[in-house]
């Protein structure tokens, strides 16, 4: 199942194309959008997560299922983002090809050394 949620709550349980396009398209200036799929079979993060920065451009992540697979672009069109979480959502293979993505992965590492 996706669930949607702007950080602090959830905004839609299984939301449509249409709300997830309207919802991107109403970001402002610090706002977050995140599509989560929500699998009691599988262990991990699997989301797609858009952040309106500062400076107008979207900060794009996904995680594809552990802090190891986090990844991370940035990008100043809206359409391509809308384009990109709609791709997320239906499982195209091809969704994120039009970026280039960064491991962000160290970001999340335990970092006391253990």
């Amino acid at each position: 199942m996706l669930v949607m949620s702007d950080g602090a709550r959830v905004v839609a349980k299984r939301p449509t194309k249409p709300k997830i396009s309207a919802a991107i398209a109403s970001l402002q200036r610090g706002d977050v959008l995140i599509v989560e799929r929500v699998d009691d079979e599988e262990s991990g993060d699997c989301y797609v997560q858009v952040l309106m920065r500062e400076d107008n451009t979207f900060q794009l992540e996904y995680r594809d299922g552990t802090p190891a697979e986090h990844y991370q672009t940035r990008t100043v069109s809206r359409e391509r983002v809308v384009d990109a979480v709609l791709g997320w959502v239906k499982g195209e293979p091809d969704w994120k090809v039009p970026f280039m993505w960064n491991n962000i992965a160290s970001c999340f590492e335990d970092g006391d050394g253990s």
